[in-house]
């Protein structure tokens, strides 16, 4: 849950890598961070030459968060945001601001009167980004003394378990990163049959840039993406809209707006969590793409599919994964490599 409270919005995801960093202690025989960021592990195989592929796993570091664009007259923050967002979750939200000085708590709500003072017509109507600011409680003068335009801003909410759900404000992707990071574990003494270069990407929110400068130096010739996907299995939502649901396993994505999964990769994947008894469901998503695009199309163009956490809530602060589909994701990871 502690990777869930790390800061690091695209571009500053320097407490998440050194996290990782200090995790991949004895975990992979060569370890670097690339120009761009990324953390590339590689814990080499000992499968037979012609048999043994050079798998590129990539879960991405960031999550969706601001930058500080415009300080006003009355020291109140305007931002930038990195990511998509639904403003209706952004209403009256505690966030940091982090300060080369030092982190600023603060308060994000978007500009208007309160409902004591507004009309029917103004409560309905939903604000964008750009109408939400950041007070500091701190006069205009301090204010620009100590934030200055490019810092980054992020969303406060403490990671927790709630039932068998693990709910954080970044599970979109660090659950991803936790996944990846026990899959290194599981060999850190038996080393897998194809050799596994992890990555551990940044960028990803704002167009999967790490992935695929990553992907370019790396030249796999299989590609995994980890991320999360939609479990909209909750009220006021059709069943066939839900695309995942939480608790059946870990989805393999066969489709979304950035890819289409190598079928043989989706057939294999498949059939090996049905033989092992690993649970796992097929994932179509109408929008929305990961680090496994980047991976596809670099270079001449490499087998890739990505495997997809359910997870509810996303892109808000109280993110929702289940413990089992972890379980099954690391498992069904594990029987590939292994």
């Amino acid at each position: 849950m502690h990777l869930s409270n790390l800061p690091g919005v695209p571009g500053q995801e320097d407490a998440v890598r050194d996290f990782v960093l200090a995790e991949l202690d004895g975990l992979a025989d060569d370890v670097r961070v690339d120009a761009l960021g990324n953390v590339i592990a590689t814990r080499g195989g000992e499968g037979k030459k012609g048999k043994r592929e050079r798998v590129m796993v990539s879960a991405h570091m960031d999550e969706i968060g601001f930058l500080v664009r415009f300080i006003d007259d009355k020291g109140f923050v305007r931002v930038q945001a990195l990511g998509g967002f639904d403003t209706r979750n952004l209403f009256a939200r505690d966030v940091t601001v982090h300060a080369r000085g030092g982190e600023l708590p603060g308060i994000m709500t978007p500009g208007g009167k309160p409902i004591h003072i507004s009309s029917a017509e103004e409560r309905k109507k939903i604000p964008e980004v750009k109408e939400f600011f950041i007070d500091l409680g701190l006069d205009a003068e301090e204010v620009k003394r100590r934030v200055r335009v490019g810092d980054m801003v992020t969303l406060d909410h403490t990671a927790r378990r709630v039932g068998s759900l693990v709910c954080g404000k970044a599970m979109d992707d660090r659950a991803s990163v936790f996944l990846l990071l026990e899959v290194l574990r599981h060999f850190r003494k038996t080393p897998p049959k194809h050799d596994l270069i992890a990555v551990f990407s940044v960028q990803e929110e704002v167009g999967l840039r790490g992935a695929i400068t990553a992907a370019y130096g790396v030249e796999p010739t299989v590609g995994i993406g980890l991320d999360v996907t939609l479990a909209v299995d909750t009220p006021g939502v059709s069943p066939d809209e839900a695309v995942t649901r939480m608790g059946e396993g870990i989805g393999i994505k066969v489709f979304d707006s950035s890819m289409i999964s190598t079928r043989s990769l989706v057939d294999e994947f498949y059939d090996l969590a049905e033989s092992r008894g690993i649970r796992a469901q097929m994932e179509v998503l109408g929008q929305g793409g990961t680090d496994g695009a980047a991976i596809q199309r670099s270079r001449a163009g490499v087998p890739t599919l990505t495997l997809s956490l359910p997870t509810r809530y996303i892109h808000s602060v109280v993110e929702a994964v289940h413990v089992d589909d972890l379980r099954s994701g690391v498992d069904l990871l594990v029987a590939y490599l292994g």
